[in-house]
């Protein structure tokens, strides 16, 4: 007769690795997965990087047909959830360490006013960033005379393009909601989007 002298500590130690290793694969599982948000947050503090976003919440579409750009008056106006949304976006980007960047935005009103509520500095008026949505015959122009400003831009420090829809859709391919940022980085052959950043409105 054959008597086994195996060790049953062995046996136990043994079970004891093959249960670690399932509940470790089930902790990964289970696990939230890494946000992609904030990978796009850490490219915006990187030379080369900026974001390129859409105006906050302005209810209605277009903008009423006796629309002036500059009287706010005749124009599509960010509301109150529009404002508090700007604000928030403003903090969102301080949060992570973006206290002060270029900013440039459209001339349209509520772009100039989400600009200048993210409290991040100084806006500047950039025209090549106006909306089109009127006359989609300036689609093609505004877009090159947008890549060549920024082909000659430096981007050492965070820039922050605030604009419309259609600009945004035309420069990059994403059709953004409200307030919702695009992640841009150029490149030696131009521009590579790499994601979005959508913002909860209020």
């Amino acid at each position: 007769m054959k008597i086994s002298m195996t060790n049953p500590l062995i046996h136990l130690s043994g079970r004891i690795a093959r249960f670690s290793a399932i509940a470790i694969a089930l902790l990964m599982a289970c696990a939230p997965p890494a946000r992609a948000d904030e990978k796009l947050w850490e490219a915006l503090n990187r030379a080369g990087h900026f974001a390129i976003m859409r105006h906050a919440l302005a209810p209605g579409t277009g903008d009423p047909a006796n629309f002036q750009v500059e009287d706010c008056t005749t124009q599509r106006n960010l509301n109150d959830a529009g404002r508090a949304q700007a604000r928030a976006i403003g903090e969102q980007f301080r949060a992570r360490g973006i206290t002060a960047a270029q900013v440039y935005s459209s001339q349209w009103c509520r772009c100039l006013e989400t600009a200048r509520l993210l409290g991040l500095g100084e806006v500047t008026e950039l025209p090549p960033i106006n909306s089109f949505f009127q006359d989609f015959s300036r689609r093609e122009p505004q877009t090159e005379a947008l890549r060549q400003w920024l082909s000659s831009r430096d981007l050492q420090a965070p820039l922050v393009l605030v604009t419309h829809q259609v600009n945004i859709t035309a420069f990059t391919g994403v059709f953004p909601s409200s307030g919702e940022i695009v992640v841009v980085r150029r490149t030696a052959d131009g521009f590579t989007t790499l994601g979005t950043i959508a913002t909860d409105v209020p």
